[in-house]
């Protein structure tokens, strides 16, 4: 036999998996990053300080990132369909009653714990863990395109959740994020997400009917494993630590950029609608970044570098940021900032799974997102709060924000490939 590969006739399922986490991708995390266009209007209305209010996005983040430990278990154990259902599902009701909540306690509880837990269901822990599963040598390409429905969501979502809020209301924009997750998120996970992966179904990652030694090796594939998932070994990894303070650091700039952004940008005289729409144009550039950070990671020796790359492009934005005075201003940041902040939902399982196996995907996964979403996704919003709280400016904030996006450059350009502890 010769060393060709050969695929599955039609079209590979796996590919079907990637449209449905790009769609399921873009109705959650549409609606959740709109949260920044509710800041002011929830201050100004219920008389609540912006640490107030950001602590929301704080709570939800560690919901998020505590849901996810579970979601990714649940993974290597049943179809994603179900997951993703019972999200959408929770994630609605939690949209829908913050359009009713009247007290701090009330909005923690319905923005915070609800739709935290539902979009953990809904989010890249699930979509990308699962694309992981079907893919090894394009691995990066499908993840990155996968990836980009987070974008694609935002940009579209938010203007349009902007220009409700601004004529109909803030409650009207929890309602229609509510309905807009719930619908549509729950017939994306019962259309497309019904296959766990391709040995189930007598099939091969890629959509070949073998595998060559060599594609697990070239990617840097661990050997297949059985069992639970290793989270004790993970713990013990120091890769494990590395790609969780880095990344958890970079997602706690994006999520002091997301919340705080748009007050930033009415401090300043901007418009609203202009302003909420500098969230659709990270969302844009996100969606071309998405794709490049996933397809150069499958070109690169390690796609560490992917990351480092990225995060260059993060710390470049917020240096803009910094002398924003007009609307092109706010979109020049925009561009630079989300082109970087692209590589981000691609990047960490495909990391992960080079490192720690495609057939845990789902449990080392979830456990690496606890930390990075729920201690540095929980940290930024937060983080911005207080120094605006305290400061009156979020000019320290951006410079906050550079330091630390250097610093994860750093970290990251020292992770190794292979484990350093005995027995990995």
């Amino acid at each position: 036999m010769t060393g060709e590969r050969k695929t599955e006739e039609g079209i590979f399922w796996g590919w079907y998996v990637v449209a449905g986490s790009f769609l399921l991708h873009a109705v959650s995390y549409g609606a959740r990053y709109s949260f920044g266009i509710f800041v002011q209007p929830l201050t100004v209305e219920n008389g609540w300080s912006r640490t107030v209010v950001s602590l929301a996005a704080s709570i939800n983040m560690l919901f998020f990132a505590a849901g996810g430990i579970y979601a990714g278990r649940l993974l290597d154990r049943i179809a994603p369909r179900w997951i993703a259902t019972a999200g959408a599902a929770v994630g609605a009701l939690g949209f829908i009653l913050s359009a009713f909540a009247s007290t701090p306690l009330t909005f923690y509880l319905a923005y915070g714990l609800l739709c935290g837990l539902g979009s953990s269901w809904t989010g890249i822990v699930v979509g990308n863990s699962s694309v992981g599963k079907w893919f090894v040598r394009k691995r990066g390409l499908a993840i990155g395109i996968a990836s980009m429905g987070v974008s694609f969501g935002t940009m579209v979502m938010t203007p349009v959740v902007g220009w409700i809020v601004k004529d109909y209301g803030w409650q009207a924009g929890f309602i229609v994020m509510g309905l807009t997750l719930l619908l549509p998120g729950v017939l994306i996970a019962q259309v497309f997400l019904g296959r766990m992966k391709p040995e189930d179904h007598g099939l091969h990652p890629d959509g070949e009917k073998r595998v060559p030694a060599e594609a697990g090796a070239a990617k840097g594939e661990v050997p297949k494993k059985t069992g639970t998932a290793p989270i004790g070994e993970a713990l013990r990894d120091s890769r494990f630590w590395v790609l969780s303070v880095c990344q958890g650091t970079a997602v706690m700039t994006v999520l002091m950029a997301f919340v705080h952004q748009v007050p930033y940008a009415l401090d300043l005289g901007i418009d609203r609608i202009a302003a909420a729409s500098s969230l659709g144009a990270i969302g844009l550039a996100g969606f071309c970044g998405q794709f490049f950070f996933g397809w150069v990671s499958d070109r690169l020796h390690d796609p560490k570098y992917s990351a480092v790359l990225g995060y260059g492009f993060m710390a470049a934005g917020m240096a803009v940021l910094l002398s924003v005075t007009t609307v092109a201003g706010l979109f020049a940041y925009a561009l630079i900032f989300g082109f970087g902040y692209g590589c981000l939902g691609p990047i960490l399982p495909i990391i992960a799974s080079g490192r720690f196996g495609r057939e845990r995907m789902g449990s080392v996964y979830g456990l690496l997102n606890f930390f990075v979403a729920g201690v540095g996704g929980a940290l930024g919003p937060i983080v911005g709060g207080i120094l605006y709280d305290t400061l009156g400016s979020y000019r320290f904030v951006w410079t906050l924000d550079i330091a630390l996006l250097l610093a994860a450059m750093a970290g990251m350009l020292a992770l190794r490939r292979e484990s350093d502890q005995s027995g990995s």
